[in-house]
């Protein structure tokens, strides 16, 4: 009973690529800056299993006996956006990435949005989402208007007070915003931020929700359900693709909460495909600058990875890499352009193979489909042969 496993530390990048400049986001290094500026920070079990032996991640020491396989992978499509990174781990590449607002949304997409749902809105700015709810959030309860908000990222955000304006209808003119969003405007995600609270005290919810384009052909996930397996998502997953190729999806309230579906899920019996995504190390923590926050979360997952390791089957393959960089210490709250780390765990597989540097994402999907002995026309070259003993 074959079965893959897919964690992504959302942000989790390891060192800046050849093109990193191109985004601004020289000298980015996600881990590698955040185990600088802590002192004695390890990840003792991520070590064990061939972190810190990935080339250039030569700030943790090197182990001589590694558990899995590793390596690190480049990303070849165009951005640095969570939902291009995913895609790639899924086998589509990108040749021109998602449109950004810096300046905030045009005329023709803000007048149409306020045709659409019946209301005018406030902001339509480039905003930090903690900074525009304390700015904006007393007029918005005052006039019931939402905040429509962008970032550096490929986003339109609609944040709302959930007394003011119910999360199901927030839902309905993201919805809306979503329709709206296409050709030249097609954002990579429109998403609901609601939050509770009085002013000085507002407080985001966790029932945040994504609405991505679909992607524009199949993916990892279509060609294993396609093949009659079951795909898992947990997370954003279901989000990020659209819900299609997924056959169940959990919503999780952090990280540590997707990490108990993740095992829930592994104890189950079924062949497959779980994909996780654990979003707390961007949302939470990248985003905000907090590299102590994010130092933490990375301690707790590595304190759960033997409760993971131990769960898998012996026809299991654990994948952990992430889908682009957020490095915490750098003026920038925006992602950044890095090599993502890559683990391939199996307890019938060789360890200690070095992967290299591979070019692509997707890799990952080209080898998993393979493990499966499922066609896949997508991108990517497996490297089952290398880790299969």
């Amino acid at each position: 009973m074959k079965r893959a496993v897919i964690i992504v530390l959302d942000s989790l990048g390891i060192g800046e690529l050849p093109d990193a400049h191109k985004y601004g986001d020289s000298g980015s290094n996600t881990l590698g800056n955040i185990v600088k500026s802590i002192r004695g920070f390890r990840l003792p079990n991520l070590e064990k299993l061939g972190i810190s032996n990935i080339e250039d991640v030569d700030y943790l020491p090197e182990n001589p006996n590694p558990e899995a396989s590793f390596g690190r992978m480049a990303e070849k499509s165009a951005g640095k956006d969570t939902t291009t990174g995913h895609w790639e781990i899924s086998g589509i590449i990108l040749d021109k990435p998602f449109p950004v607002y810096p300046d905030g949304f045009p005329p023709e997409i803000i007048n149409e949005f306020e045709r659409l749902t019946g209301t005018k809105v406030l902001g339509n700015i480039a905003a930090s989402g903690t900074e525009i709810i304390k700015k904006l959030g007393k007029k918005h309860i005052e006039t019931g208007y939402p905040i429509v908000y962008t970032s550096a990222d490929s986003v339109f955000q609609i944040a709302a007070n959930e007394d003011v304006i119910p999360v199901e209808r927030l839902y309905e003119i993201c919805q809306i915003a979503r329709d709206i969003l296409k050709g030249e405007h097609a954002v990579g995600r429109v998403i609901a931020r609601p939050f509770i609270g009085t002013e000085g005290n507002f407080v985001r919810t966790d029932r945040r929700r994504d609405f991505s384009l679909a992607p524009p052909k199949k993916t990892l996930l279509d060609y294993i359900s396609d093949n009659g397996y079951h795909v898992k998502a947990v997370g954003k997953i279901k989000d990020i693709f659209a819900n299609k190729g997924i056959t169940q999806s959990v919503h999780t309230h952090n990280n540590l909460d997707g990490i108990e579906r993740t095992i829930e899920f592994i104890n189950e019996n079924f062949a497959g495909l779980i994909f996780t995504n654990l979003v707390d190390y961007d949302m939470l923590y990248g985003h905000r600058n907090d590299v102590r926050g994010y130092a933490n979360a990375l301690i707790e997952f590595d304190n759960k990875l033997p409760e993971i390791l131990n769960s898998l089957k012996d026809d299991d393959i654990l994948f952990i890499t992430a889908d682009h960089g957020c490095d915490p210490t750098t003026p920038s709250t925006d992602h950044s352009r890095e090599y993502v780390p890559l683990i391939v765990y199996g307890k019938n597989l060789k360890k200690g193979v070095n992967l290299g540097t591979r070019e692509t994402f997707a890799d990952v999907a080209a080898t998993i489909t393979d493990y499966m002995g499922v066609e896949y026309k997508g991108e990517g070259e497996s490297f089952l042969n290398l880790i299969i003993k």
